[in-house]
């Protein structure tokens, strides 16, 4: 089985621009990594993948608080952003971190099923990780359709902020 595309263009955008990211996955359950990891030589950019299935691991493996799991809830904004930041803080030698969380059915609240919120986080400094996260409806109906279409907007929502970023710091005056 060869790579999809948008695996093959983030892998391109990484390593033009010799960074490493490291992914935070719920919903998708390593499929991200699974699929970035079908790319020959990735290993020089691609750090890992945590899959935090589950509250207690989302807690103590990203040090997500219990309160924010509880309201919003494991399924936002706030929830994938801490997520992204997470893994970013754990994974010194990573640039940049994704992460998702998800309600992919069959059994998901009405008003939740198919929902995804995608994390994005970039270091800054040695310090300092800007995040942003953004809210997506697939539109796929079985679950393992939607764990393919919810890694396909990861990947490529990674891939533009990495591309956005460069063409800000060459707009950017020195």
């Amino acid at each position: 089985m060869t790579p999809n595309s948008e695996a093959r263009r983030l892998a391109k955008a990484l390593a033009a621009r010799q960074l490493k990211v490291v992914f935070a996955e719920s919903c998708t359950g390593g499929l991200m990594a699974a699929t970035l990891a079908r790319v020959a030589g990735i290993s020089d950019h691609f750090c890992g993948s945590a899959v935090t299935y589950r509250n207690d691991t989302k807690h103590r493996w990203l040090g997500i608080s219990g309160k924010l799991l509880k309201r919003p809830g494991p399924v936002s904004r706030e929830v994938a952003e801490a997520m992204a930041e997470g893994v970013l803080r754990a994974t010194p030698e990573a640039n940049w971190a994704a992460s998702i969380t998800g309600h992919l059915g069959p059994h998901a609240p009405q008003r939740f099923d198919g929902v995804i919120f995608i994390g994005i986080a970039q270091r800054i400094n040695r310090r300092a990780i800007d995040t942003h996260a953004a809210k997506h409806m697939l539109t796929s109906t079985t679950r393992s359709e939607r764990q393919r279409e919810a890694t396909q907007l990861a990947l490529a929502q990674l891939r533009t902020a990495i591309e956005t970023d460069s063409a800000d710091d060459e707009e950017r005056p020195r």
